[in-house]
């Protein structure tokens, strides 16, 4: 089952953060939670495997610091 890790309000940064976990050998999706037509804003879930969240929530934050 795929879980959420992150939500982000831009594609840019949805995008960075998959590079980052793919980087670190993680499978990742993105799934746009948008309803307006601008694909560049609105939320987007960046999801892992169930057995790969510990992990991804790991590299996200020490990315982030």
């Amino acid at each position: 089952m795929w879980m959420v890790v992150y939500i982000t309000q831009s594609k840019e940064q949805a995008e960075k953060i998959k590079q980052l976990l793919q980087e670190a050998g993680l499978p990742v999706k993105i799934k746009s939670m948008n309803q307006s037509e601008s694909e560049q804003f609105g939320c987007y879930e960046i999801m892992v495997p169930e057995a790969e969240l510990d992990e991804a929530h790991g590299v996200i934050i020490a990315k982030a610091l």
